[in-house]
């Protein structure tokens, strides 16, 4: 089963096919008796068939990766980093085709598209460039104390559906040069673009080292349950980091979440709002609103409220929603049916209670799960749209004119991913800033990430930390030896 016709083509080369789909275990394109399918969400017709992986994958993908861990953890630093950089230049080679084959599978325009296969292979280089070198503690004439970084052995990475492709190489990239070995689980609803860069590896790193499962919703418990596991890290919802919290208990297994956002943007009075309104609706509406970090409610200095959600409202309708593949297009559908849905129940709730509406709206069913970008005008603030995060393009916008009171609301949540403060007053937006309750704050910016920072969430966001050295370090046990120069 292949997409319909209307769809760009994708096609085979002499060293990847774009058009089937298989597992990868221990090096090898492995099937299974019975298949699955994704949707492309812009048509709602079936993607490509996919192996539906059983409980004898997982035990074999396990037993390679344990096998294969043996002899890589013990590789160079130098080893790892020439591998990642082949596979790099590889990805390199097919971006138009991975960039292609993500609005089949995920959804969003072709150029956000040829931007997240771009950094797909720019992000392994960085990650590349790491390194955890042993650390002195003490050196004495009687003694030395080393402080080492250790691979813990295997990891299942557990990708989601936004964006599959990066997230998926920014799980891979820091297990294998730590010296671990790794099975990536996509989401079922985006698993063909992991699937071929996890394919792609297997020119670059032995047998059993990078592996990819798909399946249907048994395989996740699956991996996280399994005694051979030593390390979870997951990217997607709370309610499922709970469980696989949860799961990983049974067996003490290291996780690493990324978890939900409900980000705050404060602006102050002294901005530009020409500049800064176009810039805050993009970062909300940007990949449709289906970004962990997506700028998800705005609170505004009420001396400038009426201009500036004006302004944002201007610039909201001149963002077209269409097929990925159409000149254009900002906004392409929401991913699934299932996240359709909760939109949907965002806008059920809007006209239930009777909010205003400044631009945007539900919008009648299509052939594709399409929804107009859709800004709420000052909803109370303990609405669903304010307390929740919709992960679609919906948005709401607040008015305040206390500091202290707009500080404190927005840290009323349970989330703590990212915020920003926008003024042109950089030591008043300096002291807001640092009263926020997240773990990535901007000034004047939003979603401006440094592939050498660490990347955590507060509260309810996460467990531990992505990206730097912080997040090799999440890859690792702590050893730490007391060396005693004279035995006594």
């Amino acid at each position: 089963m292949a997409p319909s016709a209307d769809s760009p083509s994708l096609s085979s080369t002499s060293d990847i096919d774009f058009t089937s789909f298989s597992n990868v275990i221990n090096g090898r394109l492995s099937s299974a008796s019975k298949t699955t399918h994704a949707i492309n969400p812009a048509t709602k017709k079936p993607n490509w068939e996919l192996p539906i992986s059983t409980s004898q994958d997982v035990d074999e993908a396990v037993a390679a990766a344990r096998t294969a861990f043996k002899t890589w953890s013990k590789t160079t630093i130098a080893e790892r980093k020439a591998a990642l950089e082949g596979w790099s230049a590889e990805i390199a080679k097919h971006v138009t085709e991975f960039a292609k084959l993500l609005v089949i599978e995920q959804g969003k325009p072709l150029q956000w598209a040829m931007f997240e296969a771009d950094i797909t292979s720019k992000q392994i280089i960085n990650f590349s460039n790491f390194e955890l070198p042993e650390e002195i503690t003490e050196d004495t004439e009687d003694r030395q104390v080393i402080t080492r970084y250790t691979p813990l052995g295997v990891v299942v990475g557990i990708v989601p559906w936004n964006f599959p492709m990066s997230l998926a190489a920014g799980k891979i990239s820091p297990a294998v040069l730590t010296g671990n070995t790794i099975i990536i689980k996509p989401s079922p609803f985006t698993p063909y673009t992991a699937i071929k860069i996890v394919e792609l590896a297997q020119k670059f790193f032995p047998p059993g080292v990078i592996q990819v499962l798909t399946g249907d919703d048994s395989l996740g418990p699956q991996l996280t349950l399994h005694a051979g596991v030593d390390k979870i890290t997951f990217t997607g919802s709370t309610a499922t980091g709970k469980r696989i919290m949860e799961s990983a208990s049974k067996t003490l297994k290291r996780v690493t979440l990324e978890l939900g956002g409900n980000d705050p943007a404060i602006v102050r009075k002294s901005v530009d709002i020409a500049t800064v309104a176009p810039t805050i609706a993009t970062m909300a509406f940007m990949n449709s609103g289906q970004i962990c970090l997506a700028l998800k409610r705005i609170y505004i200095h009420s001396s400038i409220y009426p201009a500036f959600r004006d302004a944002m409202v201007a610039y909201t309708k001149t963002l077209k929603v269409g097929e990925g593949f159409e000149d254009g297009v900002f906004l392409g559908p929401v991913q699934n049916e299932m996240q359709y849905d909760r939109v949907q129940g965002f806008f059920d709730d809007v006209e239930k209670h009777g909010m205003k509406v400044a631009v945007g709206g539900k919008v009648p069913d299509s052939n594709g799960y399409f929804i107009n970008p859709t800004i709420i005008d000052n909803p109370d603030d303990d609405s669903r749209i304010v307390v929740e995060e919709p992960f679609g393009p919906i948005l709401p916008i607040l008015p305040w004119t206390d500091e202290d009171d707009v500080i404190a609301r927005a840290n009323n949540t349970e989330m703590g991913l990212g915020a920003s403060v926008w003024s042109n007053d950089l030591d008043e937006a300096a002291r807001i800033a640092k009263q926020l309750e997240a773990g990535n704050v901007w000034v004047n910016a939003h979603m401006d990430l440094l592939p050498a920072a660490a990347f955590a969430g507060h509260k309810q966001s996460g467990i531990g930390a992505e990206n730097g050295v912080a997040g090799l370090k999440a890859f690792c046990n702590v050893q730490v030896l007391y060396l005693k120069k004279k035995a006594k």
